[in-house]
């Protein structure tokens, strides 16, 4: 069985690994013209992808009393809201927030700033949410 700090640790590395992975799939599509929302969404969509079968493999324990195809089903609707997370806060930092900037941040960089913010927030999310729905409960003893 996992401790909590095990689990924080694997998930942070799986995490690590999964956000490199977004990262560069984002900034791909920014170079490619892509404009930054879409990006999001397909660098997230890769990144979930790879995380389901790390995360359920070497971070979390999974339910005994749920098949695989229901796991992998309430987990990407778990990611749509992360997703969904993910979208407004990228929205908000580039569309609020960094219009009334006071200083002079390029464009680019603010996109990519936000960008790991937003991933920040949902990293949060994500392990909470994964870890109430798709994990083996401990008996109480």
């Amino acid at each position: 069985m996992h401790t909590l700090r095990d689990q924080i640790v694997k998930f942070s590395l799986t995490g690590v690994l999964c956000t490199l992975i977004d990262y560069v799939c984002y900034s791909v599509c920014l170079r490619l013209g892509v404009p930054y929302l879409a990006a999001g969404v397909i660098g997230f969509t890769v990144s979930v992808t790879i995380n389901y079968f790390l995360s359920m493999r070497y971070v979390f324990v999974p339910r005994a009393d749920m098949s695989v195809r229901k796991q992998f089903a309430l987990f990407l609707i778990m990611s749509v809201f992360g997703l969904l997370i993910h979208e407004a806060v990228l929205w908000l930092l580039m569309e609020a927030v960094y219009p009334v900037l006071p200083l002079s941040v390029p464009r680019e960089i603010a996109e990519r700033i936000a960008k790991l913010c937003a991933t920040g927030v949902v990293m949060v999310y994500n392990f909470i949410s994964r870890k109430i729905v798709l994990e083996e409960k401990k008996e109480n003893a």
